[in-house]
């Protein structure tokens, strides 16, 4: 597998992530059977897209960056669903995770 292949099939595995950890907030304690089964379903699919893009990237970039990817995309939502905290603080954490993510991307091999 290509390497940017591998890179874009990481991010897809983080977007899922972002899906399943909201759907799993939204089932309320796994109570909602419908929202429910969407957490499992996605929350499979981002571990084997995962699993696939480690065919070509490092364990600990691909880890780092697809955790990354869904803490980000998850505080977002957070706060624009469930109306969590906005605090500058907050703001500048999520920023520096997508730092973290860019720099892993950046500086991995061709």
């Amino acid at each position: 597998m290509a390497h940017s292949t591998a890179w874009w099939i990481l991010l897809v595995a983080g977007l899922l992530e972002i899906v399943w950890a909201i759907t799993m907030k939204a089932s309320e304690g796994f109570t909602k059977w419908h929202l429910t089964a969407i957490t499992i379903v996605v929350a499979w699919a981002s571990f084997l897209l995962l699993g696939l893009s480690l065919k070509s990237l490092p364990d600990g970039t691909a880890y780092a960056a697809w955790t990354g990817i869904g803490a980000v995309g998850t505080a977002i939502l957070g706060i624009l669903i469930f109306h969590e905290p906005v605090t500058f603080t907050r703001l500048g954490f999520i920023a520096l995770i997508v730092g973290g993510i860019v720099g892993l991307k950046v500086t991995s091999s061709a």
